[in-house]
């Protein structure tokens, strides 16, 4: 009997049911929540600090305080106001709530905070946080909650009140996909075959006073990054009566600077690529699902249950429900061609934020050094330079510290528990260069024994194979060498040209595949013999003007991912795509770089030189036009100079400018004229610097002039 005849309802009675069945889950989700706090309460609380933002002629902030906390309270209004929604959203994600306000996209981020077991790991750990940082971390929060406080119509639902272990746990979740946590698990839970992979590169150089023709040590700070979103750069300077004193790159949700530099030392960092996650294959008990055989008994998995809310239209949220299992080993995965375990460094590890908070206030090397000792983060290359003129790199890692004689590069058998480390390798054992006789050290992505001169390098009979370091090269790296490692006496103009390099190495895949085309036969292809006799006149550079960089990167990219195997792929097919796209697309196979490569913002819309893993490095996105969209690679550039006296001073770009979200705004896109002509400003760092340079000076809160 349908409920029409049982209780006389037409189709607008059923509707009418619908609609209150929805309001009733709507409202009952909305009673679950947590009441949002009273603004006034976290103004009042805002009272507490006493800082002024001083915003340059270029807009950056340069924050004033008395305390470190009241420095960290004013760089996150500062922050919130060019990049609220950002800063938002990583809070959301970090607490893995964020399918709640965006929906389905967002739940396997949700489900990754609570398998990663983020939350646990902070709350246990915080409370063990000394007490500065914790300030600091909390200063942080409600600098993020006065602004949100002023700008209620920003602040997504469930998002107030943001708190110090929200700002711990947004390193607790982030630092494993430094190193391709990420990557793992989307080998792993799904077939990515063909499917190519985020760009990563950076660079880092660092010159010793004995390679300066003019005896200063030089450090170039130049990680590549996406142009927006949560690990996209922003420029700031600190300075607190307590010594914390910075100028560098900060990412939403961080307070402290991650790289840069302070009043006596500074470092850059790139992303490095040991092998710091394991895999293992589970073997399920038949008879129940959650149990797996280990040391030859079954074993119960840790079951808990993934309560996420998703946002599936206008306010109708619905609690949806997944199992989370973990083993011995850690995080289990249930997958169509197995059961696997997953064992990363840095679980359960919390004082990330301490390590930054050391590095940032560390004045020498031997108190820089004992922050990197601490080893709270698991990954990320360091190069390092200072006032003294010391220089030096790390190949920073967690390593495990693994059972030797196994070969731990492919799928572990999860039955044995002799393969669950259990620790890590001492600092003293992680692969590091310090003031190396040639004078300099650099690292592009590439392998740790390529990082200065063969005769000062590491060596790999003396690195043990259970750390599992990278092997490869990079076209920024043979092009280090070509030119920061082929100057004895380099000048502070070839510094500069040397990181705007805009070449292809004859050793890099590029010219490997260059030299492929050049070996087909052209027979009944015209195009491919015009296409041959453009690159075989390439001077391998990637300047606006070029008329063959645009058909060479166009063929390459697609074929990049197949090179990391070291197996040539056949190049006819890209080649051919890509003369068809330039046909269609410019009429003809040899446009100018300039006329494919371009930088958006706003209004502004600029050729720019550089490409792919060129040390000038330029990832573009294709368009509907053909043209290609730049949305990472060099963002934000600084370069680091001590002279012969040690007196300091530093020079800076953004791709874009402060104002990340503000159209009009004057700093939205007044930097990237700049950053095309491969120019920098002065950083002013100093108070009597900054003197002449101060557009505005406010309290936060109270925006507008100080009196």
């Amino acid at each position: 009997m349908t409920l029409v005849r049982k209780f006389g309802l037409g189709v607008g009675g059923l509707v009418v049911l619908a609609i209150l069945g929805l309001a009733a889950v709507v409202f009952a989700d909305h009673l679950s929540q947590p009441t949002p706090p009273d603004p006034q309460a976290l103004l009042a609380k805002a009272a507490r600090y006493h800082v002024r933002i001083r915003r340059d002629t270029w807009g950056v902030p340069h924050v004033l305080g008395a305390t470190d906390a009241d420095v960290a309270f004013g760089l996150a209004y500062a922050h919130s106001e060019d990049d609220f929604a950002t800063i938002q959203a990583v809070a959301l994600a970090t607490r893995g709530t964020l399918a709640a306000v965006k929906g389905p996209s967002g739940a396997t981020t949700d489900y990754l905070v609570r398998l990663m077991r983020v939350w646990p790991t902070v709350e246990a750990g915080y409370p063990r946080l000394p007490a500065d940082l914790r300030a600091v971390l909390e200063a942080y929060a409600d600098g993020v909650n006065a602004y949100a406080a002023h700008h209620p119509e920003k602040v997504e639902g469930g998002l107030l009140p943001v708190t110090g272990q929200d700002i711990a746990a947004g390193f607790v979740f982030k630092t494993p996909f430094f190193y391709g946590l990420d990557d793992v698990l989307k080998k792993l839970t799904a077939d990515t075959h063909g499917k190519p992979m985020a760009p990563l590169g950076s660079n880092g150089v660092a010159v010793a006073p004995s390679r300066s023709a003019d005896g200063a040590t030089r450090l170039l700070v130049n990680s590549h990054q996406p142009y927006t979103g949560p690990v996209a750069w922003y420029e700031a300077v600190l300075q607190s009566d307590e010594g914390w004193h910075v100028a560098g790159g900060f990412f939403p949700g961080s307070p402290f600077m991650l790289h840069g530099h302070n009043a006596h030392l500074g470092w850059a960092n790139t992303v490095n690529d040991p092998k710091l996650v394991d895999v293992y294959r589970l073997t399920i008990n038949p008879a129940n699902h959650h149990q797996y055989r280990l040391d030859g008994q079954w074993r119960d998995m840790t079951v808990g249950d993934a309560a996420i809310r998703v946002k599936l239209f206008g306010p109708l949220i619905w609690t949806f429900h997944k199992a989370l299992l973990w083993s011995r080993q850690g995080p289990v995965f249930e997958t169509d061609h197995g059961v696997f375990a997953v064992r990363y460094a840095g679980m359960g590890i919390s004082n990330q934020a301490l390590q930054y908070y050391r590095l940032d206030k560390a004045r020498n090397i031997a108190e820089w050094r004992a922050a990197m000792a601490l080893q709270a983060l698991p990954s990320i290359n360091y190069i390092y330079a200072d006032e003294a003129g010391n220089i030096g790199y790390v190949y920073n890692g967690l390593f495990p510290d693994r059972k030797a004689g196994l070969d731990w590069k492919g799928v572990l058998p999860g039955d044995r528990s002799d393969l669950i480390w259990r620790s890590y390798l001492p600092f003293d054992r992680v692969p590091q260069i310090w003031n190396p006789k040639f004078g300099y050290v650099f690292n592009s992505n590439n392998t740790p024994f390529a990082a200065t001169a063969p005769e000062d390098g590491l060596k790999p009979a003396d690195i043990a194979e259970t750390m599992g370091l990278q092997t490869n090269m990079t076209n920024r790296a043979y092009r280090a060498q070509e030119t920061f490692g082929a100057d004895t006496r380099i000048t502070e103009a070839a510094f500069r040209a040397y990181k705007f390099d805009i070449s292809y190495s004859a050793r890099s895949d590029v010219a490997r595949i260059d030299d492929a085309i050049l070996r087909l036969d052209p027979a009944g292809n015209p195009d491919i013999a015009k296409a041959q006799d453009l690159l075989r006149r390439w001077d391998r550079g990637t300047n606006v003007d070029s008329r063959a960089a645009a058909l060479a990167v166009l063929t390459a990219t697609p074929l990049a991912e197949a090179m990391k195997s070291g197996e040539m792929p056949d190049v006819r097919p890209s080649l051919l795509a890509a003369m068809q796209t330039l046909k269609t697309h410019f009429g003809r196979i040899d446009p100018t770089w300039g006329q494919v490569n371009h930088i958006v913002r706003g209004k502004v819309d600029l050729p720019i030189d550089g490409g792919p893993d060129t040390f000038r490095a330029v990832y573009g996105q294709p368009e509907k036009d053909g043209r290609l969209k730049a949305m990472a690679g060099d963002t934000y550039i600084m370069f680091v100079t001590w002279d012969r006296s040690g007196k300091l001073s530093s020079e800076s770009v953004h791709q874009f400018g402060s104002a990340t979200l503000d159209a009009k705004s004057p700093h939205y896109a007044d930097q990237t004229p700049l950053f095309v002509a491969m120019r920098t400003k002065p950083v002013w760092f100093a108070e009597e610097a900054l003197k002449g340079h101060i557009e505005e000076d406010y309290a936060p809160g109270n925006r507008g002039p100080v009196r």
